[in-house]
C-alpha cells in the first residue's frame, strides 16, 4: 500500500470513527437491532471507500483536515435546473467557463435522477438512484461533468432525498407486493 493510500485509510477510519457512535444509534433506531445488517452496510461502505477514485479521497482529506470549508466567505453557490440552463448535462458542461468567470465555484444540480413522467413530486420521486433521467444525460455525462467542475475547482452537489423514492422504485413495488424485509434494502 502506498503512502498516499495509507493516508486516505487513515482519514477514512477517522472520519468513521468520529460519525460511529451516532450513525449506529440512528441506524438502530431505524432498523431496530439488526446488528449483522448495520456491520454488513459498514463493511459495504468501507469497500465503497477503496473503490473511490484517488483523486476523491484527496478532496476528502482535504475537506477533513477543514471541516467547515463549504462555510467559507469564498464559497459562491448556484443552483440550478440542468434542463432550463443548459438543456443537459453535457450543456451544464460547456458552461463551466462561465462558471468561472462568475465566480462560482460550487453548483447544486437539482432533481436529475430517474424519475417517472406522472407522479414525480417535480423530479424528486425517483425510481432509480443510479440513474440520469434520459433527456438529461447518463451517468458517464454526470461523472465526466463532475471530473471537469473538479478540475476547475468547482464542487458539484445533488440531492438524495431518501424519502421522496417514487412507487415505481423497486424497494416500493416490493414492499407493494407484499414482501416483508428483515433487513433493510441497501442500493448503495
Amino acid at each position: 500500500m502506498s503512502k498516499k493510500e495509507e493516508i486516505y485509510n487513515k482519514d477514512y477510519q477517522n472520519r468513521m470513527n468520529r460519525y460511529y457512535d451516532e450513525f449506529k444509534w440512528l441506524y438502530m433506531e431505524l432498523y431496530q437491532d439488526q446488528y449483522a445488517a448495520f456491520h454488513d452496510l459498514c463493511d459495504d461502505l468501507h469497500a465503497y471507500f477503496q473503490a473511490r477514485e484517488t483523486d476523491l479521497k484527496e478532496r476528502d482529506c482535504e475537506r477533513s483536515a477543514d471541516p467547515q470549508w463549504y462555510r467559507g466567505n469564498d464559497m459562491l453557490g448556484m443552483m440550478l435546473y440542468v434542463d432550463a440552463f443548459a438543456k443537459d448535462l453535457n450543456g451544464v458542461r460547456e458552461k463551466i467557463p462561465y462558471f468561472k468567470s462568475c465566480g462560482v465555484n460550487y453548483i447544486h444540480l437539482m432533481p436529475l435522477l430517474d424519475s417517472p413522467e406522472e407522479k414525480n413530486d417535480g423530479g424528486y420521486a425517483v425510481s432509480d438512484f443510479r440513474r440520469v433521467k434520459p433527456e438529461l444525460g447518463t451517468m458517464e455525462d454526470l461523472k465526466r461533468l463532475a471530473e471537469e467542475c473538479h478540475e476547475q475547482d468547482i464542487s458539484l452537489c445533488l440531492d438524495f432525498v431518501m424519502n421522496h423514492t417514487s412507487e415505481e422504485h423497486e424497494w416500493a413495488r416490493r414492499a407493494k407486493a407484499g414482501e416483508r424485509v428483515s433487513e433493510p434494502l441497501f442500493f448503495l
